[in-house]
């Protein structure tokens, strides 16, 4: 028996309006929630067009010309939008019945690409237990109508299975808000014995460790703690009125555990460092839940994605905006301090959940409403952002002694920077990249410790 998908039913107008629209196809991706009984879609974004296109109203004619890189590249963008609980759980085409003959193969194709490229980001594995299967729906643009199939995009050799692809109106409006503030103090040591130091790197290791202490931490939900296997709203059903509807959202205290090592007894190492990397500052997450008896489990395992991922992704942002405005080859990273973009949230219409973004200080709201516009296709009114966190919250502190790092470059890390620049315009053609604020502060050589 195949998987079913409820659709919010807008998603139904939106894509019959894509079908007349663009032609002779029209591809994008299907955002939502998966769960072990059913998976839900809320979302569906067509895929961006490039700028040339725009120009020239260029539209391929032949699937050959689908742009793989340019849709993932789209995907990685959408998926920094997303709070906890929701993900690019598919993508869909739209075209004519002589295109749609040889679609399927092109949708495969994109469903691994996708998933690929986001697993890559990902600070966090999936569990055993988890939804593996994403969808891959196709709409004729004369008959409207609709075929959905899945695959197992853990297995490579997966074949197409059967899917139900059900409307149903107010899918997410009463859907469950979790939120919560996370007090963030990471120290990275960049040690004496690494000459070329690679910022990027060293930071996605510390956040790596800093992620299983978030995975190990305790989570108080409305100041309780709560067994995984219960549902999220044991103790609330007899609740009436107002009082059912403020239990919509939950209030979530997150205690970080010490870290322990195998043994009892630990052995403190102590290493010669040339600089370090510190991230500092208070983040806001949010995560949601489906409405249909959701356990502790679910929502709490959404939470802690989103805490990873917002920080991960400020990093991304942080370093993309500084390979374009500093160029990749900058060797002589002295001491710095860098201000994390700010997240903000904008509401969908109908729906309880609200998407999420990242904007710099010095970023207008009539960039954001853009970054919507090309992203998610969707217009947003500038007193709908709703900026989450206080100016300055986040901070990025790079010390390092100075010195430029040798001359002669790797051959594959020179390949890996170009290929990253081709992608960081592709992004900017998206217009996701923006400016940081960067302010310089002074530091002191130190040595640096921790134990094992």
């Amino acid at each position: 028996m195949g998987r079913t998908y409820f659709v919010e039913e807008a998603i139904g107008q939106y894509l019959s309006d894509l079908s007349t629209k663009f032609k002779p196809y029209v591809t994008g991706l299907l955002i939502g929630q998966c769960s072990t009984q059913r998976d839900y879609v809320i979302r569906a974004v067509r895929t961006p067009p490039k700028e040339e296109q725009k120009e020239d109203n260029i539209i391929p004619s032949k699937l050959a010309s689908i742009d793989e890189e340019w849709i993932t590249t789209h995907a990685s963008q959408v998926s920094r939008m997303l709070p906890g609980g929701l993900l690019v759980l598919g993508v869909f085409i739209i075209a004519t019945p002589e295109l749609l003959k040889d679609s399927q193969n092109a949708l495969r194709k994109l469903i691994f690409s996708v998933e690929k490229s986001l697993t890559k980001r990902r600070l966090w594995k999936p569990t055993e237990e988890e939804v593996s299967d994403r969808a891959a729906l196709q709409i004729c643009s004369a008959t409207k109508k609709v075929v959905c199939r899945t695959y197992d995009v853990q297995d490579p050799k997966s074949s197409a299975k059967p899917a139900d692809w059900k409307y149903q109106s107010a899918l997410s409006a009463s859907w469950l808000a979790l939120g919560c503030t996370v007090n963030v103090n990471i120290h990275i040591p960049l040690l004496a014995t690494s000459p070329n130091h690679d910022l990027e790197k060293n930071t996605k290791n510390g956040l790596n460790r800093w992620s299983k202490q978030i995975e190990d931490s305790v989570f108080l939900i409305n100041g309780e703690v709560k067994d995984d296997g219960t549902e999220l709203l044991e103790g609330q059903k007899k609740l009436r009125g107002n009082i059912q509807s403020s239990a919509q959202f939950s209030d979530v205290k997150v205690l970080t555990q010490l870290s322990r090592g195998s043994s009892p007894r630990s052995t403190a190492t102590v290493q010669v460092c040339s600089g370090s990397i510190n991230l500092k500052g208070a983040v806001k997450c949010r995560a949601y839940v489906h409405n249909n008896k959701p356990k502790v489990k679910e929502a709490v395992q959404a939470l802690k994605r989103d805490i990873i991922n917002t920080l991960s992704d400020r990093c991304e942002i942080l370093f993309e905006d500084l390979i374009i405005n500093e160029g990749p080859h900058k060797k002589n990273f002295q001491r710095e301090y860098h201000v994390l973009p700010q997240r903000l949230f904008i509401p969908v219409a109908g729906s309880n959940v609200m998407l999420s973004d990242y904007k710099f200080g010095d970023e207008a709201a009539g960039e954001i409403q853009e970054r919507f516009v090309e992203m998610l296709d969707q217009s947003v009114r500038a007193e709908d952002i709703h900026v989450a966190e206080e100016p300055n919250t986040g901070k990025y502190g790079i010390w390092a002694p100075g010195q430029a790092a040798a001359d002669n470059t790797d051959d594959t890390q020179q390949k890996q920077l170009t290929k990253a620049t081709l992608l960081l315009k592709l992004q900017q053609n998206m217009g996701v990249v923006i400016a940081a604020a960067v302010a310089v502060f002074a530091s002191i050589f130190s040595f640096n410790y921790f134990s094992d």
